[in-house]
């Protein structure tokens, strides 16, 4: 099957059968185009012709985005995301053939369940991210930002006080905002001063980062919710490897967009798949990721709570922490 015609199905998946469809399409291409997973598949004997549903296909480890590139033969790429890491540690890379691809992806998800972004200011408080290069987090942000079409949305890096001026105006005057931050710098925020929130959409994206110590997502909720003055915080959950999010509205429930589904593992056979409410390692399925690897065995714990919901628990023990991932249980 051709890349383009898989593009093409992309962004009109409407059922749990289209979805299925086009997954088990894209494991037949990527066996054929993408060399080391092609040897991954191979070593398990698992081949399209024996794949018949998508719980059958085989989920590459996610350490290999670390120690290959993973990209379709015959395909050149626009651009190389990395994951933050500490000084000495490998690096992942998700080199992107198609940003037109990764942006459709994100807006689309977005829209899904927050509506247009272009009804949002969107503040950004993501100094740990805006201080490197090549984060898959800032080029979505930064797209939001300038499809928003408001000059009060921007980037802040320890401008603290700007941002906090700028969030109480924005709530006298009834603005819809969107703040999207990670963990350390919202929780740095909300010590240097306490907010009552009204209209604003209060979004962290996980990881302390070394800053902090390590905290639950209950926890970090709690003191969040009570320095923003607001019911809910939200959740973004996405990661180098993957050009899908899935979002949380509130009590660490992740709901998946219609290009991503997850399935949990069981710890000590990673080829065992768990039933709902049983907590494993998270399989994720994300098409979007068409001409690198569709199918990724990430290092996060969880579980499913029903077909298009789940949690995230924690971390393998022995797995780097990423400035991306989440918090510890």
């Amino acid at each position: 099957m051709k890349l383009t015609e898989l593009q093409n199905r992309l962004f009109s998946i409407s059922s749990e059968q289209d979805f299925e469809n086009l997954a088990l399409d894209i494991f037949a291409f990527q066996y054929e185009k993408v060399e080391i997973y092609h040897t991954f598949c191979q070593a398990l004997n698992k081949t399209p012709d024996k794949v018949k549903s998508i719980e059958k296909i085989p989920f590459l480890p996610i350490q290999f985005f670390k120690s290959h590139q993973i990209l379709a033969k015959n395909t050149t790429y626009q651009e190389i995301f990395t994951s933050s890491g500490t000084t000495g540690k490998q690096t992942s890379k998700h080199y992107i053939a198609d940003l037109e691809i990764y942006e459709k992806t994100f807006v689309k998800a977005f829209q899904q369940f927050y509506g247009n972004i272009e009804d949002y200011i969107v503040l950004a408080l993501l100094p740990s991210y805006l201080e490197r290069k090549n984060s898959s987090l800032i080029y979505m942000v930064n797209n939001f930002i300038k499809k928003s079409k408001h000059p009060e949305s921007g980037f802040f890096l320890h401008n603290y006080d700007e941002l906090s001026e700028k969030l109480k105006s924005l709530n006298q005057q009834k603005k819809k905002v969107l703040l999207i931050g990670v963990s350390f710098a919202l929780l740095d925020l909300i010590e240097k001063e306490k907010f009552a929130l009204q209209n604003t959409i209060i979004m962290e994206t996980g990881g302390m980062k070394g800053r902090r110590k390590e905290i639950t997502r209950e926890e970090l909720h709690q003191k969040l919710s009570k320095g923003f003055g607001v019911k809910n915080i939200h959740s973004e959950y996405g990661m180098t490897e993957l050009l899908s999010q899935a979002y949380s509205q509130g009590n660490g429930i992740f709901s998946c967009p219609k290009t991503m589904k997850i399935f949990i593992r069981e710890t000590e056979d990673p080829l065992q798949l768990l039933p709902l409410q049983k907590t494993g390692g998270l399989n994720i399925i994300d098409l979007a990721n068409i001409t690198s690897c569709a199918f990724i065995a990430t290092q996060d714990l969880g579980k499913k709570i029903d077909t298009h919901h789940f949690k995230i628990l924690g971390r393998f023990d022995h797995s780097d922490i990423r400035g991306c991932n989440l918090l510890a249980l």
